[in-house]
């Protein structure tokens, strides 16, 4: 796995992701590439049958994988990238994010990612020692260190790595949804983010160069219960913004399978104004996009070399 956000004022460790990038989800796979240098993306979409991809870390994730890189691959060819390296995007519950303090942490990545991997031995419920872990230094002082790390469980990885592979491409950076949607935010100031999929909501709090929430909820099926889980994982976030930094946000970035005015209903919060992350563009698309947000995809594209 690569650095998380590849973007220069990030302080990333390995430089920029490939000029590609494609999402898997349970509804489809949606692919972006650069044709070059200040050129916009192109993107197309291409669907999976219903029970293809089952997002988690407990178990397999892939249960049509023949039709997953079938899907990879037609949708990449749509957006004809110029290299076969392609920043893999994840399902968000396919991930655990962490934001941790070091007094301080080697400069050599491979010596890091061992520190890392000691630390997270106890804080994830699967085999530390095999997952993958993408990292980056949030920021650094004479005693001090923050990172942020992502860690994916090594099954999970070699599982869509091995679906790219078999579409004929090769995966470079993988990343969880959410946190690449993050990427695609260009401000200085702080933002208040919501990443909502049909089983999962993502919350996350950044300022700057930093991160200072990102909380993943898996949703319940039932509809009821699933709109009171996300009214108050937004209300949980909001709360945690003022408390941080001492003002109410007025506005939400919002990346997901509905429109921003939908999720502005489904929330009810009028002091909070819900605008998209990533808004889909114009021109630019080879195929029709389906329902999912371009925000993760996107976002990877924003570190590209």
């Amino acid at each position: 796995m690569n650095s998380i956000l590849s973007k220069a004022k990030s302080g990333t460790q390995h430089g920029g992701r490939p000029p590609a990038a494609v999402e898997i989800a349970p509804e489809g796979v949606l692919a972006a590439s650069l044709a070059g240098k200040g050129q916009r993306p192109t993107y197309a979409f291409a669907p999976l049958p219903d029970g293809a991809v089952a997002p988690g870390i407990g178990e397999a994730n892939l249960h049509a994988p023949e039709a997953v890189a079938a899907a990879i691959r037609t949708a990449l060819d749509q957006v004809s990238p110029r290299t076969r390296s392609v920043t893999l995007v994840l399902p968000d519950t396919s991930v655990r994010v962490f934001v941790l303090d070091f007094d301080s942490l080697p400069s050599k990545a491979a010596d890091a990612i061992s520190v890392l991997r000691f630390r997270l031995r106890k804080m994830v419920p699967f085999d530390a020692e095999h997952a993958g872990i993408s990292y980056q230094v949030l920021s650094e002082d004479k005693t001090e260190c923050r990172v942020l790390a992502a860690v994916v469980p090594g099954p999970i990885r070699a599982e869509y790595e091995a679906a790219v592979r078999a579409a004929g491409f090769e995966p470079g950076a993988l990343l969880p949804s959410a946190l690449a949607a993050l990427a695609a935010v260009d401000t200085q100031e702080a933002v208040l983010a919501a990443c909502l999929t049909d089983v999962s909501l993502t919350t996350s709090i950044t300022r700057r160069e930093d991160l200072l929430l990102y909380r993943t909820l898996e949703l319940p099926a039932d509809p009821k219960q699933r709109l009171s889980e996300v009214q108050r994982g937004i209300a949980v976030a909001v709360a945690y913004f003022e408390d941080r930094l001492i003002t109410r946000p007025r506005q939400l970035r919002y990346a997901g399978n509905g429109a921003a005015d939908d999720f502005a209903r489904w929330i009810k919060d009028p002091e909070l104004t819900v605008v998209e992350l990533a808004p889909r563009p114009e021109t630019g698309a080879a195929t029709a996009l389906g329902n999912l947000s371009l925000a993760g995809v996107a976002g990877a594209l924003a570190g590209a070399n």
